[in-house]
């Protein structure tokens, strides 16, 4: 499989980390998003011709949103990264998808605005963010009185995958975190899936390092 990736998109970032996690080997052909808008060049509008990555290419697929190349990894590995088969889960994995695309539009747009300089109405972006967070902390909430750590049940699913980047990254759109306790606690446990990997601006978790100055001993 070979994905055409921008290590900065965070859309692109949701495919390397569901493939780190899987275990599925990815072909990275990085592109020159920024400056050299390689994306809006012929060879990728070939394959995408909204002009937009990540693109997935596996033998004569091609999938272009990042949703369903979630989904097509997922369903690649098992049914267990797909929600399951109750009918409320199924619901609620297919409604956090589309949140998702809203985080891409306000929190990324922000984002986009603040590092590369991208036109667009920043307050309106930020506030639209705000809201969205405010959203998934309710969300959150609602799932911790339930017993559980994730969007549609105890076990990460895509729906996790497809959020998570663009929440993490929200401070680089200046929107913090900090009045969002229940986001802070799923940013931690995502962290924590046996396979996560980096982006910039996202980084692993880290063991605490041992009391330099046991205790008796003079500081």
């Amino acid at each position: 499989m070979k994905l055409y990736d921008y290590i900065l998109s965070p859309s692109c970032y949701k495919i390397r980390l569901m493939a780190a996690i899987l275990g599925v080997k990815l072909d990275i052909r990085p592109v020159d998003f920024h400056p050299g808008a390689e994306h809006r060049g012929p060879e990728l509008l070939a394959l995408n011709p909204a002009g937009s990555i990540p693109i997935l290419e596996d033998g004569d697929l091609v999938l272009t949103e990042s949703s369903a190349i979630l989904a097509y990894l997922a369903a690649l590995s098992g049914p267990e990264w797909l929600g399951g088969s109750a009918p409320q889960e199924t619901a609620r994995l297919q409604q956090w998808l589309s949140f998702s695309h809203r985080l891409t539009a306000n929190l990324g747009g922000a984002r986009l605005h603040q590092m590369l300089l991208r036109p667009g109405n920043i307050e309106a972006m930020q506030a639209q963010g705000v809201e969205a967070l405010r959203e998934l902390e309710a969300g959150l909430f609602e799932q911790r009185l339930r017993g559980m750590r994730f969007l549609v049940s105890e076990r990460a699913t895509i729906a996790d995958i497809a959020c998570f980047p663009y929440v993490a990254l929200a401070p680089d759109g200046g929107i913090s975190l900090d009045p969002y306790p229940n986001i802070r606690l799923w940013l931690r446990a995502i962290r924590s899936l046996e396979g996560f990997i980096e982006m910039p601006g996202i980084h692993r978790l880290h063991e605490l390092k041992p009391d330099p100055h046991p205790a008796g001993l003079e500081k």
